[in-house]
């Protein structure tokens, strides 16, 4: 599955929420983000652009990827189908 082009990150943000990640703060243009898992926490920084670049998306993505262990493809199908 492709990666969704158009994406906002107040649209990324909302996603992210539905996971269990929390906004911690807002400096500028960026939000930061994070969620506690048992091993520790997952920061993560999205850009509040429109519409985030595919490439800063795709990295995003594949480090969440990393921390929940699944694929791309999955977490792609969770959070924009």
């Amino acid at each position: 599955m492709k990666i969704p082009r158009d994406v906002s990150g107040e649209e990324l943000i909302k996603k992210l929420l539905q996971l269990g990640y929390v906004i911690v703060r807002q400096r500028g243009s960026h939000v930061r983000m994070t969620r506690t898992y048992p091993e520790g926490e997952h920061p993560i920084t999205i850009p509040y652009h429109n519409p985030i670049k595919i490439g800063t998306l795709n990295n995003i993505l594949s480090d969440i990827c990393l921390k929940i262990k699944i694929s791309k493809e999955e977490l792609i199908q969770q959070l924009f189908d």
